[in-house]
């Protein structure tokens, strides 16, 4: 398998555990400010899952990529990623604005990784 994709399949784990640990507690309304405690250690829990893949796929990715291609892929993942979890696990409707957005960073991706 090559750095890319190695790089591209670790960030896709990390950018899921993240989106959880940043707003998952936002849909368990028990969760109020008296709980803050609670939510922010499971978001911590979660988060050192997130770092578990994070870590290893900016350092797998450096071997080929440069730092701003990390970073961008990271960013565009990211909103990938966002968009499925807002509409299927929040309940969020999807907005024109997260499509156009996407296109942007497709940009982006498209002018950072050309060669």
């Amino acid at each position: 398998m090559s750095v890319l994709w190695k790089t591209i399949l670790l960030l896709t784990a990390s950018n899921f555990f993240m989106l959880c640990a940043w707003y998952l507690h936002l849909k368990f309304k028990w969760l109020d400010d008296k709980h803050m405690i609670i939510a922010t250690l499971i978001s911590w829990g979660i988060a050192f899952l997130e770092y578990n893949f994070h870590i290893p796929a900016n350092r797998i990715g450096s071997q080929e990529l440069s730092l701003t291609q990390l970073q961008v892929l990271q960013i565009g993942m990211s909103l990938l990623l966002f968009i499925p979890f807002s509409i299927f696990v929040m309940n969020k409707p999807i907005k024109m604005d997260y499509l156009w957005a996407a296109f942007c960073l497709f940009g982006a991706a498209y002018f950072i990784f050309k060669k």
